[in-house]
């Protein structure tokens, strides 16, 4: 009898059949799935740094924002932000520099090549700044304030006291001109008596309008130190102390006017507040020394004049090298 089963195919035989059919079918798709994820788009970071090694500055920007903050590499973090400083300096968009910045000297604060990058970038963003004022408000005080800043660094000191004096020419009120034209005025080598006094009337002018004006207070001081007035410079030199808390220098002129009235035990908060902020001056070991040897306190006189000594020789070799440094980096004749 004619068995039938023999010629009907049993489900065993379909499973089998089915999976070889499945298993060829994609062994001859894999090869298209390979070449698919070739051609996927590379990861943000790559295709950031492609693109901006490449010239693709306009592109790679927005990548390398969001790459900058999120890359953990600390190599690769600082690629990507000097790549992003560079397109942004060189390609027209000069304020989204600042994204890159602020993520380089936060994480590499003492690394030269980001120092480096960070002084070109923030010259650049002055300049162009700089630029942006004088274009859009060439009348303004504060184009007379550039300009007298900018001389001032010359060390043009009659033509930035020009400049000063026609924004108060303007405007006697406008805080801060009245400090700046004083400074100028003593920074001119041995000043005569008669521009002395115009400066100290100025730093006076500049209290008027601002009596918070903690370097108004210290220059006062200062002057009034020099007459030899040393109880008016005890009262500017107090002030500026409760003005601005850190101002070191008004610290030690308070302690040095307060030793030269042989005010030692008064002398001697001032004078510890200065070293704390200034450990490494001579002159602040120097002045406590004397304080403390005032009040009888040999032990602390003594250290504070070993502490003296040991600051002023590291100071001379500090002067030294840096000497050194500069005739060697002096071309060859």
């Amino acid at each position: 009898m004619y068995n039938q089963s023999v010629n009907r195919p049993s489900a065993f035989c379909i499973a089998v059949v089915a999976s070889l059919a499945f298993s060829s079918a994609s062994a001859a798709q894999a090869p298209a799935k390979s070449s698919a994820n070739v051609a996927q788009p590379q990861p943000g970071f790559q295709r950031a740094i492609a693109l901006a090694e490449a010239g693709h500055c306009k592109e790679a920007l927005p990548l390398l924002k969001k790459s900058v903050r999120q890359v953990t590499d600390r190599d690769l973090k600082k690629r990507i932000g000097l790549l992003g400083l560079n397109c942004s300096m060189n390609h027209n968009a000069p304020y989204d520099s600042l994204d890159f910045l602020a993520v380089l000297t936060h994480e590499f604060p003492r690394d030269p090549d980001v120092l480096y990058a960070s002084a070109h970038a923030f010259s650049d963003l002055s300049l162009r700044a700089s630029q942006d004022l004088v274009r859009e408000a060439p009348f303004s005080y504060q184009v007379h304030e550039l300009n007298a800043e900018a001389l001032e660094a010359q060390g043009k000191w009659p033509e930035a006291a020009a400049e000063y004096r026609k924004i108060l020419d303007a405007n006697p009120m406008q805080p801060g001109i009245h400090a700046r034209l004083g400074r100028v005025l003593l920074s001119a080598p041995q000043p005569p008596p008669d521009v002395v006094a115009e400066a100290k009337k100025n730093f006076e002018d500049e209290l008027e309008i601002d009596p918070n004006n903690a370097t108004a207070e210290y220059v006062l001081g200062e002057l009034a130190k020099t007459d030899g007035d040393f109880a008016t410079a005890v009262r500017h030199y107090a002030r500026a102390t409760k003005v601005e808390p850190g101002f070191a220098e008004a610290y030690l002129g308070l302690g040095e006017a307060l030793v030269a009235q042989q005010q030692f035990a008064d002398a001697i908060p001032p004078l510890e507040r200065y070293e704390k902020l200034a450990p490494d001056s001579p002159t602040g070991h120097f002045q406590l020394a004397l304080a403390y040897n005032g009040v009888g306190r040999k032990e602390d006189s003594n250290r504070e004049a070993a502490l003296q000594r040991e600051t002023a020789k590291n100071l001379e070799q500090l002067k030294r090298r840096v000497a050194e440094g500069l005739e060697r980096q002096k071309p060859p004749r």
